[in-house]
Formats: structure tokens, sequence, C-alpha cells
């Protein structure tokens, strides 16, 4: 972490004196400590954690790289702060920070402009893109704990259990497994509700031959992961079958261009592409995927207008998906971590079609 405030502070945007963090998701990425307050203040020279009563003794322990300071008059300190390293311009974080907050840290600082810019978001954002060793070892043991629920839920599913109920034992199976609670929603949808790619779960029961869509996820020290897998009720139809074909062999189709080098856009088009020619145009509606890591949609995504090129670190998703309104769907879902040879799939569990 320490490293991490260093290189941030290396690379203030120019005619940036210092730099306000207030957000937990940033806080934690750069002093490596979670809590629900606090804020890190930095300078080129000098770094500051300041932090309520609450947290100052696990800060004091844990926090490298940043002066640990426990709050009490705000103002002052942070006024005083910037006194002492002669700040005028101070940047903060304008995809986060909400106006109301703006304005509070505007009057705390009187004599400081404050800059509500993307130069300093976008600062934070090609950091946080490049994902390290240690971070990619937590969302290799996120996905493993997924994997593991996703196993178990299997022997679960019949005809008659809810909708709501496939969601609570994903959950539950997760959290036995070592998850700290999911890394967004859970969706367990079933039926003609597969039809619906963020459908919510709900009471309807399972019926013999639905098609069952799940995408879940946990936290793993913070650290996200999310899989989407479609399993089916007994036997299926042809044109059910014919839709996870086809999905398989989109989602197949795009990693194969997967590597370093390889523009986001074009791994969407590979997908998207070979759905469209299997007949099911305009029935692949949202991107093909997105980054993860402390938050379960960071960027850069595979998506149309998305021009990043991939480089070792990055790790997306790779989530393609056929929607008939009104029948069924079906979406298969991995994550990958980009290699220096081409890329590593976090997700074991299997993807060929289960009928149970």
């Amino acid at each position: 972490m320490e490293d991490r405030i260093r290189r941030l502070a290396e690379k203030l945007p120019e005619g940036t004196d210092a730099a306000l963090i207030t957000s937990g998701v940033n806080r934690r990425y750069y002093t490596g400590m979670k809590s629900t307050a606090g804020l890190l203040f930095l300078t080129r020279d000098a770094a500051y954690f300041i932090i309520d009563f609450r947290y100052i003794e696990a800060a004091r322990r844990g926090v490298r790289g940043a002066e640990v300071l426990l709050q009490e008059k705000l103002g002052e300190q942070l006024s005083g702060l910037a006194k002492r390293h002669g700040v005028k311009t101070i940047a903060v974080e304008a995809e986060y920070m909400t106006i109301g907050e703006f304005l509070r840290y505007q009057t705390l600082l009187p004599g400081c402009e404050l800059q509500f810019t993307g130069a300093f978001s976008e600062l934070v954002r090609s950091q946080r893109i490049y994902k390290s060793p240690g971070e990619i070892e937590k969302l290799r043991t996120a996905q493993e704990i997924a994997d593991h629920a996703f196993a178990d839920i299997l022997d679960i599913i019949r005809p008659g259990i809810s909708e709501r109920e496939i969601a609570l034992e994903l959950d539950s199976r997760c959290r036995r497994y070592g998850g700290e609670g999911a890394s967004f929603d859970t969706i367990a949808v079933s039926g003609p509700n597969t039809a619906m790619p963020h459908g919510m779960p709900g009471e309807r029961k399972v019926q013999p031959g639905d098609f069952i869509t799940m995408d879940f996820g946990t936290l793993y020290d913070g650290y996200c992961s999310d899989m989407t897998r479609t399993v089916a009720a007994g036997k299926v139809t042809q044109g059910m079958k014919r839709v996870y074909e086809t999905v398989l062999a989109a989602q197949k189709a795009a990693m194969e261009i997967i590597r370093p080098g390889a523009r986001c856009s074009d791994v969407d088009r590979a997908a998207r592409g070979l759905i469209g020619s299997a007949g099911y145009e305009g029935c692949f509606g949202h991107g093909l995927g997105h980054s993860l890591g402390l938050e379960i949609h960071e960027e850069p995504r595979f998506s149309p207008g998305d021009g990043t090129l991939l480089e070792p670190g990055m790790v997306l998703s790779v989530e393609p998906g056929v929607y008939l309104e009104g029948k069924f769907g079906c979406r298969i879902e991995d994550v990958v971590v980009i290699t220096k040879d081409g890329f590593e799939n976090l997700a074991k569990s299997p993807k060929e079609l289960i009928e149970l």
C-alpha cells in the first residue's frame, strides 16, 4: 500500500498541489484499510490518513505510507496540513464525491481551490486497472468460493424450488466457504424470467424443462467474484439447446482473441458477431464484460465502444448471452486475468449444458 500512495503522489496532475481521497473504495485501495470513515490527504512529498476514534488503533497498526492522525477538528487539521505544505490546489474524486461533500470541504479549506475535474479520477482509475499478484490471488480465492457454491447448488435445484430459495442458498454457501458477503445482488431466475438479463429472484417456482440462470459472486478480503451459469431442470427443447450452444460458442470465440494487445471492442465484436450470425441479432443487448476488483464494475470493458488495448494485470468478465423475450434466455460468464502470453480463466465450474 505504501508503494501505491507513493506512485499516486508522484503522478498528481500538473497544477495540483495535493489530493483528497474520501471514498471508501479508494481509501481501502491506497491504505489497505476497510472503514466507513476517514480520509487520505496527500501532497507530492507527504501523506496523512485522518481517521476517527473508532478506527484509530487499527489504522496505527495497519496503515503504511501515510502518517495516521486522530480526527479531532477536521477543518483545522486540513487547513494546517495545507499551510504546512504550501498547498493551494487540491484534487478530489469527481466520480465519488457528492456536491454536498464538495461544498463541505470547500468550507473546511477556505484558502484552497478544490479541483472537481476528471484528471485525478482518471489517474486513480489508471492505477486500479492493473491488479497486483496479491489482488489477483484474492480474486482467485473469491472465485474458488463461488465455484464451490455452484457445485453445491446443483444438488439443490429441482422442480418446485423458488428463485428466491436458490439465491439464498447460493449466498449462504458462499458465506459457508469463506465469502464475506455477496459482491452484488444475486440473480437467480427461471423459465421466461431468464429472458431478463438482470431479473430479480422472486417466488416463481422452477418448472420441469426450465432454464435457470444464476449470476452471483462473493467478496474475499474486499475483492469480488462474478460468474454466471445457466442450467436446466430436466431435458431442454432443441431451441433451448441451440441457444445454449450459441452462447457457449460466442464465449469461446471471444476468448480465442483475448491476449495482450487485443482491443476490448474487438473481443466484444467476436462474440456479438457469432451470436448475430446464428440468427439472434438484437438478442444480446449488453456489453460482453467488465473489469472488477474492489468494485464489481470497473474499467475497462468488453463493449463496442471501448478501444482499450488489453495488458497483463487487467481482469475482465466474459459474459455473452441470448435473450428471447417472453420465452427464455441464457448467459455464461467467466472472469479472466490477462497474462503476458494470453489469459487465465479464474472460473473452474463446468460450462457444458447441465440437465438436472
